[in-house]
Formats: C-alpha cells, sequence, structure tokens
C-alpha cells in the first residue's frame, strides 16, 4: 500500500506480525524521523502501525518535507 493523501496528510497504514515487530520499525522511524526533525503523528495497536505526515510550518499541509521522509520510511520496511 502506497501513502495516501487524507485531511492534509500523509497517510500510511502498516502491518506486522506481532507487537514487537511493530515496535521495531517504530523506533527505526524515530531514528529516522530525529534525523530529519521532521515527526510523524502515530498510531500504534498491537501490530497496527498507522503514520501521518504533514509540514506543520508550512500550515499543516503535506510539502516536499514530507515525500522525503515517507520515501525513507518506505525504506526501512522494505
Amino acid at each position: 500500500m502506497s501513502w495516501a493523501e487524507e485531511n492534509n496528510k500523509l497517510v500510511k497504514h502498516y502491518r506486522f506480525a506481532n507487537f514487537i515487530e511493530a515496535f521495531v520499525f517504530l523506533n527505526r522511524v524515530a531514528d529516522l524521523a530525529e534525523k530529519h526533525q521532521h515527526h510523524p503523528e502515530i498510531y500504534n495497536v498491537y501490530n497496527q502501525v498507522t503514520l501521518s505526515l504533514s509540514t506543520h510550518d508550512a500550515g499543516d499541509v503535506v510539502t516536499q518535507k514530507d515525500r522525503d521522509l515517507a520515501r525513507e520510511i518506505d525504506q526501512l520496511k522494505s
């Protein structure tokens, strides 16, 4: 599944085998977000993770900064 633009955010849903795999992924996302100084909204329930990206400094809209981070997050999952 690719990222979808919803309500001025890039959104993607992920499903993992279990909670531990989901949390390992979230830790990797956290490291990447810190590197970019651009932090997603994160929603996690057991093995499901939803990430949302928007650029607050630009008025909470999707910018190239969001697209770049989304592309790098996708590389974590592959």
